[in-house]
C-alpha cells in the first residue's frame, strides 16, 4: 500500500512518532540470521555509526541488521512488534555505512494480531540463526501472508547521499506488527515506522483520567518553531526521557537581550519564545499537567506557556501551515511558569485554567531550551460541533 515510489528527501510523514522505535517499545521478536550485527539495532533511536577498524569474531562490526550472503534458498525477513499499535504513514529504511554489503531489495508487510499472541523466544545473539524448530513455529504462523504494505522495492547503498529510502503508506488500518523483508540478504542500518498511535477509547471510563496527549494514546505533535537538538515529539514519549537526546531541545535564540532582565515574578522579558503543536489522542477535558526538565540542567527553558482550543480538520490543516497560529481559537490552559533544571512540575487546581472541551494544544517555551517530558491528564469527552 505505499501509494508513490520511493522518496529521496524527508516527507512530511517522517515528523510524526516513530511507532517501532525501541524508545517506545518496539522489539524484534524474530529474525531468520543475526550472524554479522542483530535484527535489534534496527530500532535503536540514535543514527547508525560507524567504527573504522572494528572487527567481531563474526566480522566487521556493524550498526544495524546484517546477515550472512546466503547460500540456500529463501529470502531473511524479521518479525517487529510495534511498540505503539496505530496506523503507520511512511517508513524509513536506512542503509547507512551499509555500502558493499547493503540489502538490493526490500519489502514491509504488516498485521493485527490479537493480545497475547506468542512467538518462539528469541535470544539475540550474534552468530546465529533461527533453528529449524523456530522456523517450523513461524511458517505454522503463516506472516507471508500479512498485508502488504510496500512491495519488493531496491534499495540504494549506505553512502551519505543515498543511505535514507523513505516510503510513503496508503493504508488507514491499525497495525501492531510488521516484516520486514529483505532480498535475499545484506544489511539495513534502521527501521523507522513513522504513524500514530492508534487507542480504543471505547475502553475508558468518562470518570478516567488519562494523559491526552501522550504518544501511546495517539497524540501526535503537528508543527513546531524549532527542533534543533531533539524534536519536540519527544515530549509526549513513553515514560521519563533517557537523555537530554530524548526530549525536545531547541537551539539558543539568537535575539536574546545582550543583559537579560526579569519582571517581578521572575520571568525573564525576552522578545522571543520557541512553540510546538500537538493534536490530542482524544478530545477532553485537561485538568492536571506535568512539565518535565529531566537532564535539562544548564539548558532548560526560563518559563513556559501551554494554550489549548478545538479546531476541526480544516482548521487544524490551517495552523499546521501559519506557524501555529489558530486566531481567535487558542485559549490559555497555562499561564506563563516558572520553570528549573532537571525537574519534574506538577500542576493541578487553581493552576490549570478552564477551556472546555478541546483538541489541540500549543505548548511554548521562553526563550529557548529542553523540555523532556509534557503529560496533559484529563477526562475523554466528545468535542462540541457548535465550538468546532
Amino acid at each position: 500500500m505505499s501509494s508513490t515510489a520511493m522518496s529521496t528527501t524527508p516527507p512530511s510523514f517522517t515528523q510524526l512518532n516513530d511507532l517501532a522505535c525501541a524508545k517506545a517499545g518496539g522489539r524484534v521478536l524474530f529474525a531468520t540470521d543475526d550472524w554479522f550485527a542483530v535484527a535489534d539495532n534496527l530500532l535503536k533511536g540514535d543514527p547508525p555509526q560507524w567504527k573504522e577498524g572494528v572487527f567481531t569474531e563474526y566480522g566487521k562490526w556493524m550498526d544495524g541488521w546484517e546477515s550472512r550472503r546466503k547460500r540456500m534458498e529463501g529470502h531473511d525477513w524479521c518479525i517487529v512488534q510495534l511498540g505503539v499499535s496505530g496506523v503507520i504513514s511512511g517508513v524509513e529504511v536506512d542503509t547507512s555505512y551499509f555500502t558493499g554489503n547493503f540489502a538490493p531489495r526490500f519489502s514491509l508487510q504488516a498485521a493485527c494480531l490479537p493480545d497475547g499472541t506468542t512467538f518462539p523466544v528469541r535470544q539475540p545473539t550474534m552468530g546465529t540463526a533461527a533453528s529449524s524448530q523456530q522456523l517450523a513455529a513461524m511458517e505454522e504462523m503463516k506472516t507471508e501472508k500479512w498485508t502488504e504494505l510496500v512491495p519488493m522495492t531496491p534499495l540504494r547503498p549506505g553512502y551519505p547521499d543515498t543511505c535514507k529510502n523513505y516510503f510513503p503508506i496508503t493504508s488507514t488500518q491499525r497495525w501492531t506488527h510488521v516484516r520486514l523483508n529483505m532480498y535475499p540478504d545484506g544489511g539495513i542500518a534502521r527501521l523507522r515506522v513513522y504513524g500514530i498511535g492508534s487507542k480504543d477509547w471505547s475502553t475508558v471510563k468518562n470518570s478516567e483520567l488519562v494523559d491526552l496527549v501522550a504518544m501511546e494514546n495517539g497524540g501526535v505533535c503537528l508543527g513546531f518553531s524549532n527542533a534543533h537538538y531533539g524534536h519536540p515529539r519527544n515530549a509526549i514519549g513513553l515514560g521519563r526521557a533517557e537523555n537530554m537526546g530524548d526530549g525536545w531541545e531547541t537551539a539558543r535564540r539568537l535575539d536574546r537581550p545582550p543583559i537579560l532582565k526579569a519582571d517581578k515574578s521572575g520571568v525573564l522579558m525576552v522578545p522571543g519564545c520557541e512553540w510546538a503543536v500537538y493534536r490530542l489522542g482524544h478530545p477532553g477535558v485537561i485538568l492536571k499537567i506535568e512539565i518535565d526538565t529531566n537532564h535539562f540542567k544548564g539548558n532548560y527553558p526560563d518559563s513556559c506557556r501551554i494554550e489549548a482550543c478545538a479546531l476541526s480538520p480544516e482548521e487544524e490543516k490551517a495552523v499546521v501551515g501559519k506557524d501555529g497560529a489558530a486566531t481567535g481559537k487558542w485559549k490559555t490552559l497555562l499561564g506563563p511558569t516558572k520553570l528549573s533544571a532537571h525537574h519534574r512540575l506538577f500542576l493541578s487546581g487553581g493552576q490549570v485554567q478552564p477551556v472546555g472541551v478541546v483538541s489541540h494544544v500549543r505548548l511554548t517555551m521562553t526563550p529557548d531550551g529542553g523540555i523532556s517530558r509534557m503529560r496533559l491528564w484529563g477526562f475523554p469527552r466528545a468535542p462540541n460541533p457548535a465550538k468546532l
